[in-house]
């Protein structure tokens, strides 16, 4: 039975006094803006002043969470939601969904930053895979004007229920995909208004920011500012005027694709630890995002619209640069084609454990063909066993950290696979299905929130890789350094992991329902900003499941200032003496992760002397 979702947890309420919009007849706007994979220590009034002044005059929450697995889809369900993983099913940006999806290429793993992907998976369960409402669906069948432009997949996923070809209110999505054949469709409305405004119907490409590049080739040093500026000029010139037209109260999402997308592709250390992501495309990229929230601002002041607008500023995640180096993996010392000399190959966790599990493995992302001698997954992803439509374990390959899925819920083969994993450098970190029992040197599901009311299968072991900071020069978090299970070469940027440089992500607040030059010292994670974005506009959803986050209290005017406490969360010790270590914040009930995995491997763990063996760099 759906229940009244009660939006304040873990027992605290928020004053009336503190809600202005609550007291009078003034409508209040939200603004919710995502500099995709933002580490928050890169923020100051000299890399990115927009944001640094947000920080400065508004709120500063200085304690910031990322969600684990620290992915974009992941932690946008959380952010459209106010719901941890465990409810919202996104596990992941590539998950295992148990049916073959056409549109993601007839893969049983499909990558959902896709919006015919979404919407395939949608149909598949039931309407709605997150199994939750989003805060912009509640928000437009409020009444409110609603839109989501930016990064294709998470942009989407905000109101991805919506059906613009079915009559009734719509919320605006533009996103990469706007224009072409699988692209959400344009309203009339929209269409008239992007030809007065001088602007196409068709999101311009990422040109030469969207190179990756390869093992010998360096990937991109320009930041993606032709589409961004596109995407900056649609909300500013098109979408705000329109709603400042219609005269009543609007949620406008801006998903900046930067500093992500350079950060991944950058080509400023091919192969090479240093500088990594703290290169000048890096720098680049930041700068770009922040002047897209530059240019929303001016937007704000010049229609009128500033004093009664609350802009929310949240990354998704943090960054790492990657490694792809091991002692211990086979996969390694093997020779590839595509990938240097003892590095880690793309889909080295599929190949190690079909090795060690001594099973077939099948790519699913080429119509299940064995995968066989100096050859590696095309994407990573793998099925193990001797029947691929069958398999008996699944890999989703993600970056850093992987899933892993047993669709027959094979406890021993799960014990097997975790040993093989206790055997490898790379990994740090186990955290495995409450319902297959409890394995020494791991951790349940249950343990970070991802056990829960999920209509998308559950994991049966999520994998966490090694991570440490290098000698960059700057903060540890803006050094970190991870194992990472991609295409993408070392010297590139990844997340995923549990690093405390992958889950501090950067957050702020400004407005005139938010204190004013307030530092938050309290812990605060991206759950916490859809259940306050619910608040803020006066949104109430029904729930499915009660892993939620809470109303970010004491950002708020008059509103209560909880107590927060710090745990350490262990489990027992395998017999190669490793042990998952998670070190946690409290405020009431709600539970923060600021990292997890073998103290040594992780950073954010320091390595207990004489006690946890460590991997070193």
């Amino acid at each position: 039975m759906r229940r009244s979702l009660v939006l304040l947890s873990a027992g605290l309420t928020v004053l009336s006094t503190g809600l202005a919009s609550a007291q009078n007849n003034t409508p209040r706007n939200l603004i919710l803006f995502i500099p995709d994979g933002l580490r928050a220590l890169k923020v100051t009034p000299e890399t990115a002043p927009a944001m640094a002044e947000v920080r400065d005059k508004g709120v500063n929450f200085k304690n910031p969470h990322s969600l684990f697995p620290t992915f974009t889809m992941a932690n946008g369900s959380a952010m459209s939601t106010g719901h941890y993983l465990g409810d919202t099913g996104v596990f992941s940006n590539t998950i295992w969904t148990n049916y073959t999806s056409v549109p993601a290429g007839d893969t049983v793993v499909p990558f959902i930053e896709n919006d015919s992907v979404l919407g395939d998976i949608d149909e598949h369960f039931k309407g709605d895979y997150l199994n939750e409402e989003t805060i912009l669906k509640m928000a437009r069948d409020k009444g409110l004007s609603t839109a989501a432009i930016g990064k294709v997949g998470p942009t989407y996923q905000f109101d991805h229920t919506d059906h613009p070809e079915k009559a009734g209110k719509h919320s605006i999505v533009i996103d990469d995909s706007t224009g072409a054949k699988n692209g959400v469709a344009l309203s009339d409305e929209m269409k008239d208004a992007l030809a007065k405004a001088g602007l196409p119907l068709t999101t311009p490409g990422r040109g030469d920011n969207g190179k990756a590049g390869d093992a010998k080739t360096p990937g991109t040093t320009v930041a993606n500012v032709a589409q961004q500026a596109y995407f900056a000029d649609v909300a500013t010139k098109v979408v705000l005027p329109m709603f400042k037209a219609r005269n009543k109260p609007f949620v406008l999402v801006f998903w900046s694709r930067d500093p992500d997308g350079t950060q991944h592709n950058q080509g400023d250390s091919l192969n090479q630890i240093m500088p990594g992501i703290n290169g000048p495309s890096t720098m680049a990229s930041i700068k770009n995002a922040d002047n897209n929230l530059a240019q929303l601002r001016k937007a704000l002041d010049e229609l009128g619209l500033a004093a009664n607008t609350n802009i929310m500023i949240q990354a998704d995640h943090g960054f790492s640069t990657i490694s792809k180096e091991s002692k211990t993996s086979p996969s390694a010392k093997v020779s590839y084609d595509d990938t240097p000399k003892d590095f880690l190959p793309m889909g080295f966790l599929a190949l190690d454990l079909a090795k060690a599990l001594d099973l077939p493995l099948f790519d699913p992302n080429d119509k299940n063909a064995a995968v066989t001698g100096n050859a590696h997954p095309k994407a990573g992803n793998g099925v193990l066993g001797k029947d691929p439509t069958k398999p008996d374990l699944v890999i989703a390959t993600n970056g850093g950290s992987d899933l892993i899925y047993l669709p027959n819920k094979d406890k021993k083969l799960a014990a097997r696979t975790i040993k093989a994993l206790l055997e490898q450098d790379y990994v740090s970190g186990l955290f495995v299905d409450d319902q297959l029992g409890r394995f020494p040197g791991t951790l349940p599901l249950s343990s970070i929130n991802l056990r829960g009311k999920a209509a998308t299968p559950t994991p049966a072991i999520v994998v966490n890789f090694r991570s440490y900071a290098s000698e960059c020069g700057e903060a540890p978090t803006n050094c970190s350094v991870q194992v990472a299970d991609t295409v993408l070469r070392q010297g590139q940027g990844m997340h995923g992991s549990f690093s405390r440089g992958d889950t501090m992500n950067f957050m702020a607040a400004i407005g005139p329902d938010f204190k004013a030059g307030f530092v938050d010292e309290l812990p605060v994670s991206n759950a916490d900003v859809g259940m306050t974005a619910a608040q803020l506009m006066g949104l109430r959803a029904s729930q499915n499941g009660g892993l939620v986050g809470r109303v970010m209290s004491e950002a708020l005017p008059n509103g209560i200032v909880p107590k927060a406490f710090k745990t350490v969360e262990k489990s027992k010790m395998s017999e190669n003496g490793l042990q998952t270590v998670l070190n946690v914040q409290r405020v009431g009930s709600q539970r923060y992760f600021d990292a997890a995995g073998f103290p040594g491997r992780t950073l954010g763990l320091e390595p207990d002397a004489g006690k946890q063996k460590t991997a070193g760099r």
